[in-house]
């Protein structure tokens, strides 16, 4: 089979998604920017080191390549991250077009039917895809909003939230409403990405089994992790903007991250349609309270002061 690229090789997404193009026979080469911190950790794998913005690197990587896979992104850059997004995808998709790649395949996130409110970050991603859809090679977008899974940041904002704060100021934004999608089925619209008929650029949302607010996503995840339910009061005049400051506390994620998470998450975000699952033949979609329990199986422990937190936190709220 003809070879792919794949980009954000070492990321949550990519790092699972490598094992599954391999199973199927497909021949994969990696991209990095640094080698030999990637090849210490997943040593099998076929690495090229450059960076998303430098064409001549691309072009050696895409050398060959039948199809490629663009998951990156620079949310966690200190400034300009949505320009250096843009320029990026630019780059790549004049690359991609000199290389003779027959297909692009973007992983981008669900728009809320209000594009305008949208946040940075999620206007950002429907650019990169706009940009890459824009070029001669055909592109292939899939739009998730909340992937569960160790290293989802979306995630481990809520994972930790309902881990170690058995008390909440419940905001209205968090009212809005999402529909999370498993790692493992993400994993399996990737794949299959690669097979289905392609004549034109085209885009998917991929959507999970059951469409839950904010604060139902907390309650289920403290649920699933077999803790007791958190208490919650309304705080309809805390902006997402300040509910930020305290995420920023509680969790593992960066505050930019974090910030650009939250933001978003004051429109719902629910997909347009379920077409993507019946093109591919995939209808058994993971429930989102096994979602929640095989992500805490693969997570990373806690450290630090917070691994005493959550260790108490269990104790207290398993009573």
């Amino acid at each position: 089979m003809p070879t792919v690229l794949l980009t954000g090789a070492s990321g949550f997404v990519g790092s699972r998604l490598h094992p599954l193009l391999v199973q199927s026979g497909v021949p994969v080469r990696c991209l990095t920017r640094d080698a030999g911190k990637a090849r210490s950790a997943f040593p099998d794998r076929d690495w090229v080191e450059g960076d998303i913005n430098d064409a001549g690197a691309l072009g050696r990587a895409l050398d060959g390549c039948e199809a490629a896979y663009y998951l990156v992104h620079e949310m966690g850059a200190a400034h300009d991250f949505a320009e250096r997004e843009a320029e990026a995808a630019a780059t790549f998709a004049r690359s991609a077009r000199d290389a003779g790649i027959g297909r692009i395949i973007y992983l981008g996130g669900v728009l809320p039917a209000t594009g305008s409110t949208a946040s940075e970050h999620l206007r950002s991603r429907a650019r990169v895809g706009e940009i890459l859809r824009s070029g001669p090679v055909p592109v292939l977008e899939l739009r998730a909003s909340m992937i569960v899974g160790p290293g989802s940041l979306s995630y481990v904002i809520v994972r930790d939230l309902a881990a170690r704060l058995p008390f909440m100021i419940l905001p209205r934004w968090l009212d809005s409403r999402t529909e999370p999608v498993a790692i493992e089925d993400v994993l399996v619209a990737l794949v299959r990405a690669l097979a289905i008929p392609l004549p034109a650029p085209a885009a998917f949302d991929l959507p999970g089994p059951e469409i839950l607010a904010g604060r139902e996503i907390l309650l289920r995840t403290a649920a699933a992790l077999g803790l007791r339910r958190p208490w919650f009061v309304r705080a309809p005049v805390l902006t997402p903007r300040l509910s930020s400051l305290w995420v920023r506390f509680v969790t593992r994620a960066e505050w930019r991250v974090a910030r650009q998470i939250v933001v978003g998450l004051t429109d719902d975000l629910l997909a347009r349609d379920r077409t993507y699952w019946d093109l591919i033949g995939h209808q058994n979609l993971v429930p989102f309270d096994d979602s929640v329990r095989a992500a805490e199986s693969d997570q990373e422990p806690a450290e630090g002061l917070w691994s005493g937190v959550e260790r108490t936190m269990k104790r207290y709220r398993c009573r």
